[in-house]
């Protein structure tokens, strides 16, 4: 059975309209899922970012003000650290590696800080007042001795006093009966002149009793200087004569330093020259007292002579290091010497600190030649900047961990 042609046309027409609706909602589903995509991506950026976004810029505001300090390379540090560091301070000066000598040296006692004391007369020891490592003040008596000597010295004392007071007396006299014209002015003359060399007689008798410290029968021997006993040979009850050694005295705070210096740096070294002695407390400034004119026939060295600025810290007997600037042969000079310990390596540049009112600043500098204990700066560096020289390494480490916590 043929269907007619107007059935066709309606199913025709039916299926087409199907088609048109499904592609509508298709449509309208693809745009409600794009919208709901658009606003899940709002949301979750404006949880992420809106809610504090007031916070997150300081942060990052204060971030980048730390890596800015840190990038400057400054350490603050205030003067009771920098001396509990035991940081030394030390300025920048021109000078040449050639123009410092290092030479090894013992520290003595300098002839004004120590003293031998002897009996000064023969007799017998009475008396003992100081014991080996005591102090002794200056002008102590330190031992009593009975003498002889000591008698015979106060007896020509009184003796010179009496036969001054006759010739006084006589003097008088003779001056009394002068003025009543009764003898000639030749015996005044005389008799005055009696006097006068009784006067001397007694001074002389007065000056070898304080000379020898006698009183009595007794001889006082004191110390000239103060310190204290390094040596005490003396026994009580002994018998000792004037020229044995009773005791030594002396001042650990008046020392010397003996260098032994090579003969050809010794010609560079002049009197006067200034010098550094590295001491168990710290380094101590001296200077150089005088350079022995020959050298030693068996070491051929020369032995020069250093005053410290400071005795503290320094013991008769201790080797010590010492540092002595020397005339610098010509066209040497004109860079920077600064100590080996100063310039430090940050982010592979050599630098030095700079001293600051609040501590410490990173300096850039172009290094030369070095030595173990100097280097020279040929630039980033002006003359008599002060800088950390020993234990700058301390700074660096400061410098690294501030960089780490920001």
């Amino acid at each position: 059975m043929r269907r007619r042609p107007a059935d066709r046309l309606r199913r025709v027409s039916s299926v087409f309209q199907r088609s048109r609706s499904l592609q509508k909602m298709n449509r309208r589903n693809l745009i409600v899922a794009l919208v709901g995509a658009v606003l899940i991506l709002i949301a979750v950026l404006w949880l992420w970012g809106g809610g504090d976004g007031t916070e997150s810029s300081d942060a990052v505001a204060t971030e980048g003000s730390e890596e800015n300090h840190a990038a400057e390379g400054i350490v603050e540090l205030t003067d009771e650290q920098i001396k509990a560091s035991q940081l030394d301070i030390v300025a920048a000066s021109a000078s040449s590696l050639g123009a410092e000598i290092i030479a090894q040296g013992s520290v003595a006692t300098s002839p004004q800080g120590q003293a031998v004391l002897s009996a000064g007369a023969e007799g017998r020891v009475a008396r003992i007042a100081k014991r080996l490592g005591d102090p002794v003040r200056r002008g102590e008596t330190v031992a009593t001795i009975d003498s002889r000597e000591a008698a015979a010295i106060t007896a020509d004392v009184t003796s010179a006093q009496a036969r001054a007071e006759l010739a006084r007396t006589r003097l008088e006299r003779e001056q009394k009966l002068f003025d009543e014209q009764v003898t000639a002015r030749a015996d005044l003359e005389t008799v005055r002149a009696e006097y006068q060399q009784a006067l001397a007689e007694v001074s002389r008798a007065r000056q070898a009793a304080a000379a020898a410290n006698a009183s009595g029968r007794t001889i006082a021997v004191r110390s000239p200087i103060a310190g204290r006993v390094t040596g005490a040979p003396v026994v009580l009850g002994s018998y000792v004569t004037a020229q044995d050694e009773l005791y030594r005295i002396a001042n650990a705070n008046s020392v010397q330093i003996e260098a032994a210096v090579p003969a050809e740096d010794a010609r560079r070294i002049a009197a006067g020259a200034a010098a550094r002695v590295e001491a168990p407390g710290g380094e101590i400034t001296a200077r150089v007292l005088s350079v022995t004119p020959t050298a030693d026939v068996e070491n051929r060295s020369a032995t020069v002579v250093l005053a410290p600025a400071s005795g503290a810290g320094l013991l008769p007997g201790e080797y010590v290091r010492v540092r002595i600037e020397s005339r610098t042969p010509e066209g040497t000079g004109g860079a920077l010497v600064v100590p080996a310990e100063a310039v430090q390596s940050v982010d592979g540049r050599d630098v030095v600190f700079v001293r600051t009112a609040n501590g410490f600043k990173v300096q850039p500098v172009q290094v030369g030649a070095r030595t173990s204990e100097r280097v020279e700066i040929l630039g980033g560096l002006a003359a008599g900047t002060r800088i950390a020289g020993r234990k700058a390494f301390l700074l660096k480490a400061e410098l690294g961990r501030g960089e780490a916590e920001h």
